[in-house]
């Protein structure tokens, strides 16, 4: 393989200096969150956040650390905007570190411009330090041996740019060091997309450098910045949620605690096909999210007295019967103002089976 061209983004861009995480330190306890991904996930133990948070307790031994996790395989920053105050604001987390670059890859580039923006804006709001990692899948390394920024990276790096948010581009890191003979490919990513041990130290390096030329930049004084107006038309920012107890139901629908993922804590589930669901929401759009796997039927729905739309959600090999926690978005430009929709569950017929389960984890709007 050839030598690498530099591109115009290195590696680190520190763009603010850390210094909520530098306080924190001083006074003998750091809360980091990360939201992200499969690759940052901590479910299997090997993700790139264990031997950075293992650098982190070696090197200040004094200090108490909070590890808040919330990353969840096979997901996007769609679903991290409904997840981000539960799971990272309310546990009070000094340092955020964001990787969606690899999951975000296939979504529109104006949705996922209005859902980054949105968590951004959630997490800045709440006067953290925050960091973008990106991570790489293959599909990038054309655009990287061509000296370009893929545009998942790049279009993530101007909102970076616009709100002095500082980011690492983990992957570029991990490239380079294949090139130069410091790793192998099956090293740094033995299915091709998620790193090992070996892989996620490396990634752990390039957040680590970061860490530390952030931390070095930190002023003896910190005054909170006011957010810049957002650059995205409808960013994802402002959001809540409709009771699930609260919808109105048809047919053999239950309420109940959800322990099978544990990032849901209530659905409402039905197996039943025809099953309805009614109710009305203020806002400017709905997503809806699901427990979803190869048992999950679809769903048709429709917004006010609209034409109805049947889901026809993809279903890869990977899949299990559940466990995939999953947001459809109904819609995210709708007059800002008061509607109802309807929903039906419809039996989805895969690889001969016939699936009508329905696991609902919450009903998000866009306000």
């Amino acid at each position: 393989m050839s030598a690498l061209p530099a591109i115009a983004d290195p590696v680190l861009r520190v763009r603010r200096p850390l210094a909520r995480t530098a306080a924190a330190l001083a006074r003998g306890h750091l809360t980091v969150g990360f939201l992200g991904g499969s690759i940052t996930d901590a479910k299997t133990g090997t993700r790139w956040p264990e031997p950075f948070v293992a650098w982190l307790t070696a090197t200040y031994p004094d200090v108490r650390f909070t590890v808040e996790n919330a990353a969840v395989g096979a997901t996007g920053s769609d679903l991290a905007v409904f997840r981000c105050q539960r799971d990272i604001l309310t546990h009070g987390c000094d340092l955020v570190f964001v990787e969606y670059a690899v999951n975000d890859f296939d979504q529109p580039t104006a949705r996922r411009n209005r859902t980054r923006e949105g968590l951004l804006r959630q997490l800045l709001a709440a006067d953290g330090d925050v960091v973008l990692v990106h991570a790489f899948r293959p599909e990038m390394l054309d655009d990287l041996l061509a000296g370009q920024s893929p545009a998942s990276i790049a279009e993530f790096e101007r909102l970076a740019e616009h709100y002095g948010v500082g980011s690492v581009n983990a992957g570029l890191h991990s490239l380079r060091q294949v090139q130069s003979g410091l790793l192998t490919w099956s090293e740094w990513l033995p299915d091709g997309l998620h790193p090992e041990q070996r892989g996620s130290l490396s990634y752990a390096e390039s957040v680590i450098a970061f860490f530390k030329t952030a931390l070095a930049a930190v002023p003896p004084s910190r005054a909170r910045t006011p957010l810049p107006p957002p650059l995205t038309p409808g960013a994802w920012e402002r959001i809540a949620f409709i009771p699930l107890a609260t919808v109105t139901r048809h047919g053999p629908w239950t309420l109940r605690r959800w322990t099978a993922h544990a990032w849901i804590d209530q659905v409402l589930h039905c197996t039943a096909p025809e099953a309805t669901l009614r109710f009305p929401f203020t806002g400017r759009g709905l997503v809806i999210a699901f427990d979803f796997g190869h048992a999950s039927g679809e769903i048709r729905y429709r917004i006010d007295g609209g034409a109805w739309i049947v889901t026809a959600r993809e279903r890869p090999a990977w899949l299990g019967t559940t466990g995939w926690f999953r947001p459809t978005v109904i819609a995210d430009d709708l007059v800002s103002g008061p509607h109802l929709c309807e929903l039906v569950t419809t039996p989805a017929i895969h690889a001969g089976r016939i699936a009508t389960t329905t696991t609902l984890a919450f009903f998000g709007v866009l306000l």
